[in-house]
């Protein structure tokens, strides 16, 4: 937020904020655009197409994507950007279809695992190429490859697990 009137940008104190400056405050409001608006044009064509949330389509994926199809509930719900709780009940709703199964960890039994059955995969497969599209269309291909580099780079350094914050 920048400051109602215009900002002494020589610094904040404890009681007055460091305000934004243009070129500080184009970035956020860029960045919170697409943080509030890009999910909802992804999740679109997978609703109408395959009858999935975005969400639901990333944490399949996620697991399609291991080697054997099974992946710790903590780490899915981090990848999928959801709380484990959120998770829960999605991959709940996810075993009821015959999508998922949920399991004990054998290496570590405080942990769940969830795996794909063939029928989940079938289902990752299926919408897979409608995600893409999406993705394509409204992400990569206005981006020239050095803006694509620069995505990647911008987004790890935001990202954090919840481990980074406590």
């Amino acid at each position: 937020m920048t400051s109602p009137s215009p900002p002494d940008t020589g610094g904040g104190t404890a009681d007055e904020p460091l305000w934004l400056t243009a070129a500080e405050k184009e970035a956020w409001t860029g960045l919170v655009s697409l943080v509030l608006l890009l999910p909802g044009r992804l999740e679109s064509p997978l609703q109408r197409e395959a009858g999935l949330t975005l969400f639901e389509y990333l944490a399949l994926s996620h697991i399609s994507e291991t080697p054997e199809h099974r992946l710790r509930m903590s780490e899915l719900a981090y990848l999928a950007n959801g709380s484990l709780s959120r998770l829960s009940n999605v991959v709940k709703r996810f075993e009821q279809r015959g999508w998922v199964e949920r399991f004990p960890d054998p290496d570590d039994g405080r942990f769940t695992i969830a795996a794909l059955t063939d029928a989940g995969y079938e289902v990752v497969v299926a919408s897979a190429p409608t995600h893409v599209r999406a993705v394509r269309q409204l992400v990569l291909d206005p981006l020239t490859a050095a803006d694509q580099r620069a995505l990647a780079r911008i987004a790890a350094k935001l990202r954090t697990r919840p481990v980074d914050l406590a």
